[in-house]
C-alpha cells in the first residue's frame, strides 16, 4: 500500500472507526478517548503495510484493529495489579519474618527436647542474659573451658538437629 492509498483509506474510515470506539466505551463506561484509539489502530496498520503484511481488505483489518486496541485498552484499565510487598494486612507477616519464626519455634523445640538441663541454663544465660564465660563461671561455679566445652557441645547438637529437620 503506498503512502497516497493509506492517506485516502484513512480519511474514508476514520469517522467509521471513531465510532465504533465510542460505541466500545459508551457500552462498557470506559472513559477513553476514541480519537487515541483510532490513531493507535490506523499507526499499527500503516506499519503492517510498511513490513509487506498481505492485507487483502485494509478496511476490514482497521476494524479488527481498532476492535482489539479498545478491549487492550479496557483491560488495562481494570487490570492493574498492586504490589503485594506495599500492602498493610492486618496480622500478616513477611515471608521472612514468617520463616525467622519457625525457625525460632524449631529451635526452641530441640532446646526443650534435646538438649540437658545443664545445657540449656548455660545457653539461656550465654544468649539470653548476654553473659560472658567469666561470668556465667561467677554464677555456676564451674571451670571456664568446662563452659565452653558444654556450648560448643549443645549448638552443634543443635544445628545437626536443625539440619536434620530442614
Amino acid at each position: 500500500m503506498t503512502e497516497q492509498d493509506f492517506i485516502s483509506l484513512a480519511y474514508r474510515i476514520r469517522g467509521k472507526l471513531t465510532a465504533l470506539a465510542r460505541r466500545f466505551s459508551r457500552a462498557t463506561g470506559w472513559d477513553g478517548d476514541a480519537e487515541d484509539v483510532v490513531q493507535d489502530a490506523l499507526l499499527t496498520l500503516w506499519q503492517l503495510s510498511a513490513q509487506d503484511y498481505p492485507i487483502r481488505d485494509a478496511e476490514a483489518l482497521a476494524v479488527k484493529i481498532t476492535k482489539t486496541r479498545c478491549v487492550e485498552r479496557y483491560r488495562r484499565r481494570h487490570f492493574q495489579y498492586e504490589p503485594l510487598a506495599d500492602l498493610q494486612l492486618a496480622g500478616s507477616y513477611t515471608a521472612s519474618e514468617e520463616t525467622e519464626r519457625s525457625d525460632a519455634e524449631v529451635i526452641r523445640n530441640i532446646v526443650q527436647r534435646n538438649l540437658s538441663d545443664s545445657q540449656r541454663r548455660l545457653l539461656e544465660l550465654r544468649n539470653r542474659d548476654g553473659l560472658s564465660l567469666d561470668e556465667i563461671s561467677e554464677v555456676t561455679g564451674r571451670p571456664k573451658s568446662s563452659i565452653k566445652v558444654a556450648l560448643s557441645t549443645a549448638r552443634k547438637s543443635m544445628m545437626e538437629l536443625f539440619n536434620r529437620l530442614k
